[in-house]
C-alpha cells in the first residue's frame, strides 16, 4: 500500500465502499482496500497490472461510489480534473495522495480555499489529505469537453496537450512522399504523425497503437479516416494483426522526471519485432539520446537524416532477426 495512504488509515482514515482509486501505479499496494474497489486508470501497462490483480479495473468511469482516492498525476490540468471527477462520483471522503515534486502542495492550497481539508499528513516527500466531496463544488476544475490545438483535439495530461510536439512535425516533414502501405504509428498520442501519413501516397492502413486512453480517444477524433486502426496498447508488447511494412514513432523517453532511454530502446525492439524483413522505421528523438546502438543492434542499415540543434530523425532499414 502507499505509505501515506497506509500511514492515513493508522491514523483513523476511514473508507466505505464502493470504493474508486483513480490514476494509481504500480508503485502502489493497493492489496488491503475493501472487496469491490473499482481502479480507474488509462494507461494501458498499469490498467493491466491492477487488472492481473483482480481488481474491477476500468479506464474511465461514471460509476458512482462512497468515497475516492486519487493519486496525483504530474500535469496540473489533469490533477485538476481527476479530483472534480472523483467529487463529482464521490458521496462521501475524496482522499488525495501525492509527491513534492508533482504538485501536491499547491493542490492543497487550492483546495483549502475551497473546502475544509483533514490531514493532512506527510511521510516520504510527499502529503496525503482527504475531505467530503458535497461539501465543496469543484465542477470548474472538470476537463474541457474539447481542447483545441491547431485544428487537433487534444485532452489534459496527454502528451503535447498543448500544442503540436516541434519533434513530431520534424519526423512528418522528413518522411517521404510514399512512406509505405501498412504502417504502425507506436505511441501514436493524439494521432498528429498518423493524420499526415493518411495525407501521404500509397497507404492503405495505418495502426495507431497508443498505451493512453484519453489520447487515444483525441485520435479517434483527429483521424477520421477508414483506413485507420485503433489499438489501446503498451507498443512494447503489442501484436501486429498484418504485416507491417514501416514504423514511424516519437517514443516516450520518461515516466517521471529522469530520462529513460531504456523506453525509447524498448519501442526500437518492438519496432524491428513487428516489421517485415524488408521493413523501414523512422523515428525522432532528443539528440542527447543514445539510440544510435540500440537501431544498429535491430536493423541492418541505420542512418540520421534530419534533425537540429534539439532532435535528429532517424531511419533504420532492414530488421536484424
Amino acid at each position: 500500500m502507499s505509505s501515506r495512504l497506509e500511514l492515513a488509515l493508522a491514523s483513523g482514515l476511514v473508507l466505505s465502499p464502493p470504493l474508486s482509486v483513480l490514476g494509481p501505479t504500480p508503485a502502489q499496494d493497493l492489496s488491503a482496500l475493501p472487496d469491490g474497489t473499482q481502479v480507474v486508470q488509462p494507461f494501458r501497462p498499469h490498467h493491466d497490472h491492477f487488472a492481473g490483480q483482480g481488481f474491477d479495473t476500468v479506464a474511465r468511469s461514471d460509476a458512482p461510489c462512497a468515497d475516492a482516492i486519487v493519486f496525483l498525476p504530474r500535469a496540473k490540468a489533469q490533477a485538476r480534473a481527476m479530483v472534480a471527477d472523483a467529487c463529482r462520483r464521490a458521496s462521501g471522503l475524496v482522499v488525495v495522495d501525492g509527491a513534492k515534486t508533482d504538485g501536491i502542495d499547491s493542490l492543497l492550497k487550492d483546495i483549502r480555499k475551497r473546502v475544509t481539508v483533514e490531514g493532512p499528513l506527510s511521510k516520504a516527500h510527499g502529503k496525503i489529505f482527504w475531505f467530503r466531496a458535497d461539501e465543496a463544488d469543484f465542477s470548474d476544475w472538470a476537463a474541457p469537453e474539447a481542447q483545441d490545438v491547431g485544428g487537433f483535439r487534444t485532452a489534459p495530461g496527454v502528451f503535447s496537450a498543448d500544442g503540436i510536439d516541434p519533434a513530431s512535425a520534424l519526423l512528418l516533414a522528413a518522411l517521404p512522399k510514399k512512406p509505405g502501405k501498412v504502417i504502425a504509428d507506436l505511441g501514436a498520442g493524439w494521432g498528429y504523425l498518423s493524420a499526415g501519413l493518411l495525407a501521404r501516397e500509397g497507404v492503405r492502413t495505418v495502426h495507431l497503437v497508443e498505451a493512453d486512453h484519453a489520447a487515444l480517444d483525441c485520435a479517434r477524433a483527429n483521424v477520421d479516416d477508414s483506413r485507420a486502426q485503433f489499438h489501446w496498447a503498451d507498443a512494447l508488447t503489442w501484436k501486429a494483426p498484418e504485416n507491417i511494412d514501416t514504423v514511424v514513432m516519437n517514443p516516450p523517453f520518461h515516466t517521471g522526471r529522469a530520462a529513460e532511454p531504456e523506453l525509447g530502446q524498448g519501442f526500437i525492439a518492438a519496432a524491428a519485432r513487428v516489421l517485415v524483413a524488408s521493413g523501414q522505421l523512422w523515428m525522432v528523438a532528443n539528440r542527447h539520446l543514445p539510440y544510435e546502438a540500440a537501431l544498429s543492434r535491430y536493423f541492418t542499415q541505420v542512418a540520421e537524416v534530419a534533425g537540429d540543434n534539439r532532435f535528429k530523425v532517424l531511419h533504420a532499414s532492414r530488421p536484424r532477426r
